[in-house]
């Protein structure tokens, strides 16, 4: 079983907790990380998140989300979680937001509560998704979805509405 890092309000890890015991209707604050990415041709990955998720089951989302686990490199992780979630190995992989923090409630009451460094990467070869994890995936042209968010927020996952015009700002999407 995973563990993940929990943090203090100021984002110094103070201990871990089992992952799958962590997100409830009091999730302590951990750390976490979102990875966007990209093809060759400039395509954005979006991913359907699994209707058995526990948390924004069956909501269009960013490429992929997850947690190191403690005292792994979060590079390692990002790797890891591609591979894990999609069976996709990833090049230059770069941090846009590593101040990324976020509170969120689902609609089942289940509480995500993360600081959540974002990376952007670029896929270096085909896709796998694991089913348990992804329901559909599309490559997008970043900048027409970057405005299917902002004109339907309510269908995508609360981190990527807030990530995309951040990302938007720094001229990624």
């Amino acid at each position: 079983m995973d563990e993940v890092t929990l943090l203090s309000a100021d984002g110094v890890a103070i201990g871990t907790s089992a992952k799958d015991t962590v997100h409830t209707t009091d999730t302590p604050l951990h750390l976490a990380f979102s990875c966007h990415v990209f093809d060759r041709e400039g395509r954005l990955l979006v991913t359907r998140r699994a209707l058995a998720k526990r948390t924004w089951p069956g909501v269009w989302t960013n490429s992929f989300c997850g947690h190191p686990r403690p005292g792994e490199d979060m590079t390692d992780a990002v790797h890891r979680r591609a591979q894990d979630e999609l069976g996709l190995r990833l090049t230059d992989i770069s941090l846009v937001l590593p101040d990324y923090r976020y509170r969120a409630v689902d609609a089942s009451g289940i509480v995500e509560n993360e600081i959540c460094p974002v990376h952007v990467a670029i896929a270096d070869g085909p896709l796998s998704p694991d089913p348990d994890e992804v329901a559909e995936w599309a490559w997008v042209d970043p900048a027409e979805f970057a405005d299917s968010v902002i004109g339907a927020p309510f269908a995508f996952s609360p981190w990527l509405v807030e990530q995309l015009p951040q990302l938007r700002d720094l001229g990624v999407v």
